[in-house]
């Protein structure tokens, strides 16, 4: 018995859409991967390296993501931000972040102080926190920002002590009239010589890269081999 073949065209097309999305899915994994992994050595780099001091020089906030960063100056103690929904440890907090001057210019980097936790009974209730008053130096990790929560609605401009959402460091700029730099700072530790809030949480979550998820493999027939992920940095 002879068997035709009849030529149909929409399953045709329908089938070259589906490989043609099978491939382009596949491509974009790949590239994320490789994005995954370039963060997660980035990181590991800036951790070891050595402090870098920041000058009051602008600097673009992907130059300096996952660096450690060293600053000298002093804190903008009347404009104080509050991130809420920073839960920590199964407790309801805020970040504190504060305005920092470099000194020697009119250069500001947003600093990232802290969690404290939130007043259970009075929700709006904002910390008493001690804020350096003078020169200090301090560490940190810069990153390129805050994190972002689901907001809704447009964001209201930002005031002194607002309780926030979200914050980016340019629109704090456009807001505040202080020139800001493009990316925040994680605290590491108290400012030096002394006069920081012992009260706040310096336990900073780790960025959440998915690297140990990434399994790249090369596959001939039905034999599979795995490469480690340095060798695709």
């Amino acid at each position: 018995m002879r068997i035709r073949f009849r030529f149909k065209l929409i399953p045709f097309i329908a089938t070259v859409l589906v490989v043609t999305l099978g491939i382009q899915l596949g491509n974009w994994q790949q590239r994320r991967a490789a994005q995954k992994l370039v963060m997660q050595s980035q990181l590991e780099q800036g951790q070891h390296a050595a402090p870098l001091r920041l000058d009051g020089a602008a600097l673009a906030a992907e130059a300096v993501e996952f660096r450690r960063v060293q600053l000298e100056g002093e804190f903008v103690r009347n404009w104080p931000l509050y991130l809420d929904n920073r839960p920590y440890q199964g407790r309801a907090g805020f970040y504190v972040l504060m305005p920092f001057r470099l000194t020697g210019s009119g250069m500001h980097v947003l600093v990232m102080r802290g969690w404290v936790p939130r007043d259970a009974q009075q929700r709006d209730r904002l910390p008493a926190l001690l804020t350096p008053a003078g020169p200090v130096t301090l560490t940190g990790l810069a990153r390129v920002g805050t994190g972002h929560v689901m907001e809704l609605g447009s964001a209201a401009p930002l005031t002194p002590g607002a309780i926030v959402s979200n914050v980016d460091p340019l629109q704090l700029a456009k807001d505040s009239g202080l020139t800001m730099q493009p990316f925040v700072v994680e605290q590491h530790a108290a400012a030096q010589p002394a006069g920081d809030d012992a009260s706040l949480v310096r336990d900073w979550p780790a960025p959440a890269l998915g690297v140990e998820k990434i399994r790249a493999m090369h596959c001939s027939g039905m034999r599979c081999r795995q490469w480690p992920l340095s060798s695709l940095l």
